[in-house]
């Protein structure tokens, strides 16, 4: 039987990133005591997070940083033996595909091999705990849309090859060693806390950025892509629903829905009264080497098992964040339809 909800400590990887930040919000709110794992603590890497942070001095609890690396054996170990979590999110990767080109090595001793670390060190000390792997759409590959938990996997890119490397490595320890871990297959999934290298961001700071006269053109790679995109808050709830089934299941979390980036580009220019034509540019040399056309999920296990389901899709996602974009540049924004002349 698993413990109370206030008695319950949580370890999340990857802390200070989009997901984690979102993750630590809402396992605070729910009376765990949380603890993250970030490669640097300082006021420029942990700004996501700097909101829910303890404060000892004044007595203030919160999500609780310790500084440490994924690639670090001993310092998983040592951290774990002192936390004694009873549930690990590990979130925790090289998340730019576009990167992993470049640095195939990284993503595969950070992506992959941080992961293989990780369940080894909660092999080792003989821990008794859940742990929730955040696996990627990626690893599909050009398998056929809609994809689903029992579909083939065909990576094209090094980021997906160690994304699957963690999959297998979720599934080896559960069913050799009685692990109970699973792996979340994510589908797309933004916020304003998304990083500015991805596309929807890209995107959603430029139509703001445009609309008040600050640019006048994005510069995009291939706009027929066809991707599934959700909202973040939304999937880290599935995240949690996932640790606290009975049984260890692997699970896609997506929208079930089909968008291009083209169209995440209309609608975000359409937002602040633009048409996205005057204004995007495409750039070959954006066009990652092996492309996935299509990647959309099947949701209906996680529905079926967990009653998780998405609420937020691409209309509504891109109104979330250009209108977060536009408050950063000039403050709070309500009905916005057009600011360029």
């Amino acid at each position: 039987m698993s413990a109370p909800l206030h008695a319950r400590t949580a370890l999340i990887t990857g802390v200070t990133g989009q997901d984690g930040s979102y993750l630590a919000e809402l396992l605070l709110a729910k009376g765990y005591e949380v603890h993250g794992l970030a490669r640097r603590v300082s006021p420029a890497s942990t700004a996501h997070v700097e909101h829910v942070l303890a404060d000892p001095y004044e007595g203030r609890p919160g999500l609780v940083l310790h500084e440490g690396d994924v690639t670090d054996s001993s310092r998983l170990v040592a951290l774990l033996s002192e936390i004694a979590p009873d549930e690990v999110y590990h979130l925790a990767a090289q998340t730019d595909v576009a990167a992993s080109f470049r640095q195939p090595e990284a993503a595969a001793d950070v992506t992959g091999l941080g992961t293989v670390r990780l369940l080894e060190a909660v092999r080792l000390i003989d821990l008794d705990v859940r742990v929730f792997h955040a696996a990627s759409a990626q690893m599909f590959g050009d398998t056929p849309p809609p994809q689903h938990e029992d579909g083939p996997m065909r990576p094209r890119s090094p980021h997906a090859l160690a994304k699957l490397t963690a999959y297998w490595a979720v599934r080896t320890h559960r069913e050799t060693y009685g692990t109970h871990a699973v792996n979340g297959i994510l589908f797309n999934h933004e916020s304003p806390r998304r990083g500015e290298a991805f596309v929807t961001r890209r995107i959603a700071r430029a139509a703001a950025r445009i609309a008040l006269g600050r640019e006048r053109h994005v510069t995009l790679g291939n706009l027929d892509a066809v991707r599934d995109w959700g909202f973040a808050p939304e999937y880290v709830e599935g995240m949690w629903a996932m640790l606290q089934a009975d049984e260890p299941r692997d699970h896609v979390l997506a929208t079930g829905t089909a968008h291009t980036v083209e169209d995440v580009a209309r609608a975000c220019f359409a937002h602040v009264g633009l048409d996205w034509t005057r204004h995007v540019r495409f750039d070959e040399r954006l066009v990652r080497p092996a492309e996935v056309d299509a990647l959309v999920g099947d949701p209906s296990g996680a529905a079926a098992a967990l009653g998780w389901r998405p609420r937020t899709f691409v209309p509504e996602l891109a109104r979330i964040l250009v209108d977060a974009e536009l408050s950063a540049l000039e403050g709070p924004v309500s009905g916005v339809t057009s600011l360029a002349g």
